[in-house]
């Protein structure tokens, strides 16, 4: 085999190797409830709660998301970079308004999937009495 045939082999070999592992799902869920969200919200029912689950493949999310028992219509819903009991920004909006159930697909950077995988992100709904964010979830990654 010529030398400049046997090098596109292996270039190509090694394109389809990276291409496998980069696009290998990994699933994410989410349980959301008022104690979690930070500052805490005001006057949530105790039955307030949300469920939030995706897949992402490559650069791909694909989400859906529940709740009920809200103070009110909720006006969005996004992923937040955050450790636990820390609020942070805004990565990935979800829907605004947003109604129960909602689904969607997102593109998101391999910084982001890194985030997910790490713990390090959220998913909180927000109404209009509680802007900030009404119930929140960790964010879990299993392969």
């Amino acid at each position: 085999m010529p030398i400049g045939a046997l090098v596109a082999a292996v270039l190509t070999a090694a394109a389809v190797a990276a291409a496998g592992t980069h696009m290998k799902a990994m699933s994410l869920s989410a349980t959301l409830n008022a104690g979690q969200e930070v500052p805490h919200p005001k006057g949530v029912a105790a039955g307030a709660a949300g469920k939030f689950t995706a897949t992402v493949a490559g650069t791909k999310l694909t989400w859906k998301l529940t709740f009920s028992h809200l103070t009110g219509p909720a006006t969005a819903a996004h992923i937040h970079a955050g450790k636990k009991g820390e609020a942070g920004g805004v990565i990935v909006p979800l829907c605004g308004p947003c109604t129960s159930p909602a689904s969607g697909t997102a593109t998101v950077t391999s910084a982001v999937v890194k985030q997910m995988q790490s713990g390090t992100t959220y998913v909180n709904v927000h109404t209009v009495k509680n802007a900030g964010g009404e119930i929140r979830g960790q964010v879990k990654a299993s392969m």
